[in-house]
């Protein structure tokens, strides 16, 4: 279990805002004003060592990057973390530490695109060192998921204004612990995983939410942060579902209203 961290690297605070206009024409030929969702692009270094260049809503751009380099496994404690310095001017993110891995080349040499909205990547040691990881998948309800239904119709506000954007949200119980929308879910998803990292919360007793699929990358993200529940408004892949029956992760996909379905746990649902 994670313990509150007392440790935080140097970090700038440079969120910047989300929506813009646009004028558009409607079927009737009249004219509205319509809002857009930001989409900027944000090259990660690390210790100068350029990793990737994600497209992002930008606005938790610190979270965004220290969720990456966690769930990519570039970087092995916070406290190994100096500082994570946004510079949107030249749509960079500096992080540097106090000791650089040796092997940070190997480590990044093999990738994969993944499915993920905006094309997501992920290296190929972290599909690996998950090979033997198991969690316990909780005892849930229907009136328990449909709590966490209710707890966020509160939240989707950019998207609500705009759309073109995934909200993910990490929830304890029907409380809803932090909510994060990206232009992406494997952005949204590695915000909350840094959110987590810097304040020492652990996911073993939480539930994970995202209006995307529930894809491979999804499952492994969510397991990375030992959360072994997984709710979804959208539907599942074939491989999302085969690693969480491998990792025993609680799947419940198409849940909208009053309506789900469970993929995997289902010897956990009480119905």
């Amino acid at each position: 279990m994670l313990q509150v961290a007392n440790y935080r690297p140097q970090m700038t605070d440079a969120g910047i805002h989300s929506l813009h206009t646009t004028q558009v024409v409607d079927e009737n030929g009249q004219f509205r004003e319509m809002s857009l969702t930001g989409e900027r692009p944000l090259t990660v270094y690390l210790d100068s060592h350029e990793i990737v260049t994600l497209m992002t809503l930008g606005s938790q751009p610190e979270l965004l990057t220290l969720g990456y380099l966690r769930n990519q496994g570039l970087v092995d404690r916070l406290e190994d973390i100096e500082s994570i310095q946004v510079d949107w001017d030249v749509e960079a993110v500096a992080v540097t530490t106090h000791r650089q891995k040796d092997n940070i080349k190997e480590l990044t040499s093999r990738r994969t695109v993944t499915s993920g909205c905006g094309q997501g990547t992920m290296f190929g040691h972290v599909i690996d060192s998950l090979s033997q990881l198991k969690l316990d998948c909780p005892v849930f309800s229907a009136e328990s998921i449909y709590a966490v239904l209710k707890a966020l119709t509160e939240y989707n506000e950019i998207y609500k204004q705009a759309g073109a954007v995934h909200g993910c949200a990490l929830c304890n119980g029907d409380k809803i612990e932090i909510f994060v929308e990206d232009v992406g879910r494997h952005n949204a998803v590695d915000a909350i995983s840094g959110w987590m990292w810097l304040n020492g919360i652990a996911g073993h007793d939480k539930v994970f939410y995202t209006t995307g699929r529930l894809t491979s990358e999804m499952v492994i993200k969510v397991a990375q942060m030992q959360v072994p529940l997984l709710l979804s408004r959208s539907g599942v892949t074939e491989m999302g579902l085969k690693l969480a029956q491998q990792m025993g992760i609680g799947m419940v996909a198409r849940a909208k209203g009053r309506h789900f379905l469970v993929y995997n746990g289902l010897e956990q649902f009480q119905h």
